[in-house]
């Protein structure tokens, strides 16, 4: 957890911020005097301060040391953003004034991050979804609904079909053909003749 530097301790992480290069306590001092009455031991202790806390590294150049910054001013900026924001029992509201507390440039200056961080959103954040039955098109006479709008559609159920039965054919019953009655022939009757009343014999 980031500890906030000190006012002159902040003063001389400056200037190595902005020089970005390894400096002595003397180019410090020199350019501190301008706006300040400082000793040289008073920078000289706060830049081996620096170096113990880890903010800064350095290298010996002669009879002198080069100090060199180990982080950003941006990362530092953000490492007391995050443990401000950490520290906070509502994040979310937190987040809110900070944001209300925004200039314009601020604010454009957030969404040039956001764009770097998050490529494909072009720089818009998306609005958390609405609570279930409270947002627009949800039916007023629904369980919570307040929002105007049409009715949901009820949810279509998919349907199987019924399975097709299957059908065996009705097996041919074989059919024996009727038995052949033998037929007699009809015996020939003798007729009479009905001139004499005499019986014909169908011999002669």
């Amino acid at each position: 957890m980031p500890r906030q530097l000190g006012e002159l301790e902040d003063a001389v992480m400056t200037r190595v911020w902005q020089w970005n290069r390894p400096v002595t306590v003397r180019e410090v001092l020199e350019d501190l005097q301008r706006e300040r009455s400082i000793a040289y031991t008073t920078v000289m202790t706060v830049m081996d301060n620096l170096h113990q806390k880890g903010w800064v590294r350095r290298e010996v150049d002669g009879r002198a040391y080069r100090y060199t910054a180990v982080s950003t001013r941006a990362a530092y900026s953000a490492a007391l953003m995050n443990d401000a924001w950490s520290r906070s029992d509502n994040p979310a509201a937190a987040l809110v004034a900070f944001f209300g507390m925004m200039s314009a440039e601020q604010r454009e200056a957030l969404r040039d991050a956001v764009r770097i961080v998050s490529p494909g959103t072009g720089g818009a954040v998306a609005p958390p979804a609405p609570p279930a039955g409270t947002g627009d098109g949800a039916a007023g006479g629904t369980a919570g609904g307040t929002g105007d709008g049409a009715s949901e559609a009820p949810a279509e159920v998919p349907t199987e079909p019924a399975p097709e039965l299957l059908t065996e054919p009705t097996p041919e019953l074989p059919t024996e053909p009727s038995p052949e009655v033998p037929t007699e022939p009809t015996p020939e009757l003798p007729t009479e003749d009905p001139a004499d009343g005499t019986a014909e014999d169908g011999g002669r």
